[in-house]
């Protein structure tokens, strides 16, 4: 079994978090189980990890690159955000450290096949649980302009929301958008060349704005940040890696207080 994904600061991330090596620790976005189980290297003893993920994928992956680990490891199908009750279901009152990578994983972008990417011709579905019920190419071609507009503003602090709004709507009422490669042609054929020339794609904040959107994700941070600190031990620690400003700055706030 190959792993494309190389997990980001692994030595970093690991060299922070594990600071207990008999310890319990949380890994809330297991992806394909590269941090875990770099992290599960460095435990002994009574060490234990329990790694989530909401992407069925994801645990699939996880459970087979983890399995062995015996019961070391637990691989479990649950949002980060509902780690309290995961750890109240495993009789854990707490534990000594928890990480959360927020970015995509390479498998999502490259084979997962749900429109993560505007490189690929994909289905605009771009959910992380196949379970919820919203899809990106709802919000594409059914939100009204205002609702969409704030989407792009708000999720992926998008400057040129209202002209790219403006071409979805009119590309839309000729027939759906259905596939990440049209809606990122849609966005393209109105953006400045200046992103070009910069190396930003001028799809990535749209994407990366109905991404959130659809997964509420930073709904779900500012809940598992609310929680977390009542769900480890003293001195316990949280390790978070962000990709962009609004998980930065609710993650550094959090941490402040």
């Amino acid at each position: 079994m190959k792993y494309l994904h190389v997990p980001v600061l692994l030595e970093e991330t690991v060299g922070h978090l594990v600071h207990d090596p008999e310890g319990t620790y949380v890994d809330g976005t297991a992806g394909t189980g590269g941090h875990s189980a770099a992290i599960l290297e460095k435990l002994t003893g009574r060490g234990r990890l329990i790694s989530l993920d909401r992407d069925p994928e994801a645990v699939s992956l996880s459970r087979r690159r983890l399995t062995g680990h015996g019961n070391r490891a637990v691989v479990i199908r649950a949002n980060f955000a509902d780690m309290d009750r995961v750890l109240e279901g495993l009789n854990i009152p707490a534990v000594e450290g928890v990480l959360l990578d927020l970015g995509m994983s390479s498998h999502q972008l490259e084979k997962s096949g749900r429109g993560f990417s505007f490189k690929r011709g994909e289905t605009l579905d771009m959910r992380m649980n196949p379970d919820n019920h919203l899809v990106a190419s709802h919000l594409v071609n059914n939100a009204p302009p205002g609702d969409l507009e704030k989407i792009l503003q708000d999720y992926g602090e998008e400057r040129n929301a209202r002209t790219i709004v403006r071409a979805i709507v009119r590309e839309r009422a000729k027939g759906p958008i259905e596939t990440s490669s049209r809606l990122a042609e849609v966005i393209s054929a109105v953006s400045p060349g200046s992103r070009r020339h910069r190396g930003i794609h001028p799809a990535t904040r749209t994407f990366q704005a109905l991404r959130i959107a659809v997964n509420r994700e930073l709904k779900h941070l500012d809940s598992f940040l609310h929680k977390t600190p009542d769900l480890m031990t003293p001195g316990g620690r949280l390790v978070v890696i962000s990709y962009h400003s609004l998980e930065d700055r609710r993650v550094k706030h959090r941490m402040a207080q």
